[in-house]
């Protein structure tokens, strides 16, 4: 009896302990799953606006070197190389001077002959004025005889008389003729002597434009600095586009006008870049930037921002994003530093004191509105709040309390997925 009544009881026991165990684990299934969603607490300090961009190093003076405007094509003799290091007024490019020194001597022979017309033209027309002068006092005197003639006709014939007139009428108007003549050889004389003055301007002219093409051949750089050899695009004919273009090099054929050499002055450097819109406002020109150089590691130079663009342009290489254009001036120099190379910019903006923020990831936008998750209880609730300032990694905000706990990632995408805390965010809502 008593060892059924000891086993009654044990079963009632487990019954029981069966029981309640299976109370416990309906009631947790009743409870809603608490979401695990990584968060972070709102701080308070000092948040510094630092600013990070790239940008490329130029130099801030330059100077291009073209083949000069002669007639024809030209071909390069000497050529200074990429790279090399020039002084202000060492001459780059040389080009063979054969065809202008041909003109040259051409001109100066036609020179010669034009100024040997012109004094030929010049004895001549004295020669001329010579006999004009003979044949006038010879007329005159013709004319002075008929007058004197004609005073006698009182005391001749008169038919001698009648002869007289005629005479005396004849020998004005020879001397007259005589003067119209002359004064036509004169002006004949003066326009033959113009003809020769302009053929020999002329040649000089020509002659002093050669000597200037032959100067021009011997192209010197206005500025010291660094060689940069151009393509020469004129080498291959037909489409080139995706093709390398050679450098233009000594011995090719190029065309008056055409860019060669670009000198770049290395003892003032500056750097080309954009900034985000979103970090437009935390700098401004005149503040200080830290520079790295990819070419040089482990050494970094100061210098200051030097200009910011009042717009910003729509950048399609990074998906549409809108930037500002900025330069950078560097405060000093480096011989190993070259045009063209990497260079990490670090604006140093100001310091906001005693502020409340956020990691950049603890932030959403929705419709245009700013908004957090914040946690309660177990859940999380969208609040929205106010944005100050913001730089790369942090945002500061108003409208909430220290210590307030926000989701790093959108809770509402987190859930669905099990085992995953970081889900993607969900429609019309971004980081």
């Amino acid at each position: 009896m008593k060892i059924r009544k000891t086993i009654s009881i044990v079963l009632s026991l487990l019954v029981l302990v069966a029981f309640g165990a299976g109370a416990v684990v309906a009631l947790n299934q009743m409870k809603r799953p608490e979401r695990d969603v990584p968060t972070v607490a709102l701080k308070r300090g000092n948040v510094e606006l630092k600013v990070h961009t790239y940008g490329e190093l130029r130099a801030v003076r330059s100077a291009t070197l073209v083949a000069p405007p002669v007639g024809g094509a030209l071909q390069i003799v000497r050529l200074a190389k990429t790279g090399s290091r020039v002084e202000a007024n060492d001459v780059l490019i040389e080009f063979d001077p054969s065809d202008q020194e041909h003109i040259l001597e051409q001109n100066r022979y036609e020179l010669r002959q034009a100024e040997q017309e012109i004094a030929k033209g010049k004895a001549d027309a004295i020669v001329q004025a010579a006999q004009d002068q003979v044949a006038l006092l010879k007329a005159r005197y013709e004319v002075r005889r008929a007058e004197l003639e004609v005073s006698r006709n009182e005391l001749v014939s008169a038919i001698d008389a009648k002869k007289n007139l005629l005479t005396l009428e004849e020998t004005k108007r020879r001397l007259e003729q005589l003067e119209q003549d002359i004064q036509s050889h004169t002006a004949s004389n003066q326009a033959s002597e113009k003809v020769l003055d302009e053929k020999r301007n002329k040649a000089l002219l020509m002659m002093q434009q050669a000597e200037k093409n032959i100067e021009n051949m011997r192209v010197t750089t206005p500025i010291g600095g660094l060689v940069a050899v151009k393509e020469n695009r004129d080498a291959m004919s037909g489409p080139t586009w995706g093709i390398q273009m050679p450098d233009f090099r000594e011995g090719d054929q190029v065309r008056p006008g055409v860019q060669i050499v670009q000198v770049h002055a290395v003892d003032e450097m500056e750097i080309s870049a954009k900034v985000n819109e979103s970090d437009r406002a935390n700098f401004n020109a005149g503040q200080p930037v830290q520079v790295l150089v990819d070419a040089i590691p482990g050494k970094t130079f100061g210098g200051k921002t030097k200009t910011v663009a009042g717009m910003a342009a729509r950048d399609w290489s990074m998906g549409d994003m809108r930037r500002f254009d900025a330069t950078f001036q560097l405060s000093e120099t480096d011989p190993s530093i070259r045009p063209g190379v990497t260079a990490q910019v670090t604006i140093t903006g100001e310091v906001v004191k005693d502020a409340l923020y956020l990691p950049r990831q603890a932030l959403f936008e929705k419709e245009g509105k700013q908004l957090v998750y914040v946690k309660t209880g177990g859940d999380f609730q969208v609040q929205e709040v106010k944005i100050k300032v913001r730089n790369e990694s942090q945002v500061v905000v108003e409208g909430l309390n220290e210590g307030t706990v926000v989701a790093l990632v959108n809770p509402d995408e987190a859930v669905k997925k099990t085992g995953s805390a970081a889900g993607p965010l969900s429609p019309g809502v971004s980081r």
